[in-house]
């Protein structure tokens, strides 16, 4: 899967390791393709600004799902989500992730670096990523009323 990655400063901050260098890592590690948005460092910068990035290859067809991080992953969310047929969903638990997926059929994870472990960033990163949307009925119907 072709993935768009971005994130803000705070996926760079201590302790180390690095989230986004090591999430990055995993994910071609795993057989996936990243498309790397930025930030490549923990110098301030904004995070709609890498929001933006990401939703605009996810949108335009050239990843088919977008990551975000910033540090709690609202952030992120809230820029993606201003871009109509972005649907960003900040997961904390796998559970919050599959169900992301099957029911809302989410195209961009968010989390955030001062929330998560690395470790368990990957687990709900593992878990979104392994989920179908259902296409049940009810689902796709709310999903349209979204726009």
């Amino acid at each position: 899967m072709k993935i768009a990655v971005g994130s803000d400063h705070a996926a760079y901050e201590g302790p180390p390791p690095a989230f986004k260098p090591e999430i990055v890592r995993h994910l071609e590690e795993n057989g996936h393709t990243v498309i790397d948005c930025g930030t490549h460092g923990p110098e301030s910068v904004d995070y709609p600004d890498f929001a933006q990035a990401v939703c605009a290859k996810v949108l335009s067809g050239e990843a088919e799902a977008g990551l975000l991080m910033c540090g709690s992953g609202m952030g992120v969310a809230m820029a993606a989500n201003r871009h109509p047929g972005i649907r960003a969903a900040v997961c904390v638990t796998p559970e919050m992730a599959r169900l992301s997926r099957e029911h809302n059929d989410a195209n961009v994870l968010c989390f955030g670096r001062r929330i998560l472990s690395l470790e368990a960033s990957l687990d709900v990163l593992d878990t979104w990523l392994a989920t179908p949307f259902s296409n049940d009925e009810r689902h796709v119907r709310r999903i349209q009323k979204m726009g």
